[in-house]
C-alpha cells in the first residue's frame, strides 16, 4: 500500500439500515473528522454518522 493512502486513517462513516455502512470521507487527523462530522450532522439531522480510526492501514504497513 503506499504511503499516500496511509495517511487518511480516520474515516467518517454513515450508518445504514441492516448493518450496512458507507464511507463519507477519509481524513489525516480526527479534528478535521470530527469538523466534517459536526457538519453532516447539521444538514442531515436524521442520519447516523460514526469517526472510526481505520487500524487496518496502519497493521498492513507493518507487515
Amino acid at each position: 500500500m503506499p504511503y499516500k493512502e496511509r495517511l487518511n486513517a480516520w474515516v467518517l462513516v454513515r450508518l445504514l439500515p441492516n448493518m450496512q455502512r458507507v464511507t463519507v470521507g477519509q481524513f489525516r487527523n480526527r479534528s478535521d473528522a470530527d469538523g466534517h462530522l459536526e457538519i453532516l450532522r447539521r444538514l442531515i439531522p436524521n442520519a447516523t454518522f460514526v469517526v472510526m480510526f481505520n487500524a487496518d492501514l496502519h497493521r498492513d504497513a507493518a507487515s
